[in-house]
């Protein structure tokens, strides 16, 4: 090759060039200058090694490609897979429409708007616990649930179950015990209101320390079954029915810090209550309430201390009920009757309320020693210290009553 001849690389076919002159030409012979085969042969081999590196050159646009193809592969499956995760995150499963059938769900104390939500899924109530929640907070409901049972149906809309978990249409029959009723009477009103068979009412009420009576109640409910009116929810047993109403009582006990109360006019707390019961069965109206209080403590003070002699006390020992006692029924031989017995009865006559155990912890001031209910329909009674004067009145109460 001469000095004016030079060959150089080129990178699109990776062959050799001449890049100044004519190609070289074969002499007569057909030889090439170094004696070989002309030139004819080597552009014949040049023809092959670009034919080579041409298919090599195109081999290497093929993994790319192929790498271009699968990742499109994986990027449309990903993206399918990921909008099904993203379809799972922000879209939250809710039914539509009011639903059917009945369903009782039970809200349990410390149960959270998602508990309750769970509860609810797991019954079919709601499609998802997170759309329960969701309509809970759009209601401005969450945290406000209230422990009970509520009635509801399966397949609701998230949105319509939420109203029907308001308190007040909670699953729960209203009783309500009256002031000065005798267990005798509240155990059948119990069991027929509320389904539970006497016999189990019964049996919880001999039962004091499961109630959780108060020491001083002598394991007796009879005095401390408070009378109220009760909301009680389905599943409840007698004893735990028989139990908010001690508690209802304790309760009020607190308020009038009877123990401490008691003390004060130096009476037990269960003679506290044992007065009160008394109160509340002889008493007309509140009014009178602590004026037969007082009678009861004057009478105790005297010296001797007299009888009580409430008709009410005889009434409880016969089983009876009435407002005024015969002569033969006042001679019963029993702890409960007042007319046989000096002192207070063996326990409480009834169960009072609390304006009784307000007149039993601050007797109205006066020197009555008797007292008559004269007119038994509107409950007027009169009040006196002078024997002559009682029995003028007791003559006015038998010709009101037809008695002898």
């Amino acid at each position: 090759m001469s000095d004016n001849d030079f060959e150089f690389f080129d990178g699109e076919d990776d062959e050799y060039r001449t890049r100044r002159g004519s190609p070289r030409r074969s002499r007569g012979d057909g030889r090439g200058p170094a004696g070989g085969r002309g030139s004819g042969g080597r552009r014949s081999a040049g023809r092959r090694t670009r034919r080579r590196r041409r298919r090599g050159g195109s081999g290497r646009w093929i993994a790319p490609l192929l790498a271009v193809l699968v990742l499109a592969v994986v990027v449309g499956g990903g993206g399918y897979y990921g909008y099904q995760w993203v379809r799972g995150v922000f879209h939250v499963p809710d039914f539509t429409g009011p639903g059917s059938g009945d369903v009782v769900v039970t809200i349990k104390s410390g149960d959270t708007t998602t508990d309750i939500g769970n509860s609810l899924a797991k019954l079919g109530v709601v499609a998802s616990a997170k759309a329960f929640t969701q309509a809970a907070d759009a209601e401005g409901k969450d945290g406000s649930f209230q422990p009970g049972q509520y009635r509801v149906r399966k397949g609701m809309a998230a949105a319509g179950v939420v109203p029907l978990l308001d308190p007040d249409k909670r699953l729960q029959t209203t009783v309500t015990i009256k002031e000065g009723w005798r267990l005798k009477q509240i155990l059948p009103e119990l069991a027929k209101k509320t389904g539970i068979k006497l016999a189990e009412f019964e049996k919880a009420a001999k039962n004091g320390r499961a109630l959780g009576l108060p020491s001083y109640a002598g394991g007796r409910l009879e005095g401390y079954a408070f009378p109220a009116t009760y909301q009680i929810e389905p599943g409840k047993t007698a004893t735990d029915v028989l139990s908010a109403m001690v508690q209802r009582y304790k309760h009020a006990a607190d308020e009038l810090d009877l123990e401490s109360s008691a003390k004060q006019v130096r009476l037990t707390p269960a003679q506290i209550m044992i007065l009160a019961s008394i109160v509340q069965a002889e008493a007309g109206s509140v009014e009178d309430m602590g004026k037969i209080s007082r009678v009861i403590y004057n009478r105790m003070a005297k010296n001797p201390p007299m009888k009580l002699e409430m008709d009410s006390t005889v009434m409880y020992a016969l089983g009876k009920f009435g407002l005024a006692a015969t002569h033969k029924e006042t001679a019963t031989q029993s702890p409960y009757n007042t007319y046989y017995v000096t002192g207070f009865p063996q326990g409480p006559i009834g169960n009072p309320g609390e304006d009784a155990i307000k007149a039993a912890l601050n007797p109205t001031p006066g020197n009555w020693i008797y007292f008559v209910t004269v007119d038994p329909k509107t409950g007027t009674t009169k009040f006196t210290h002078d024997y002559a004067q009682h029995q003028q009145w007791v003559r006015e109460f038998n010709r009101a009553t037809g008695g002898g």
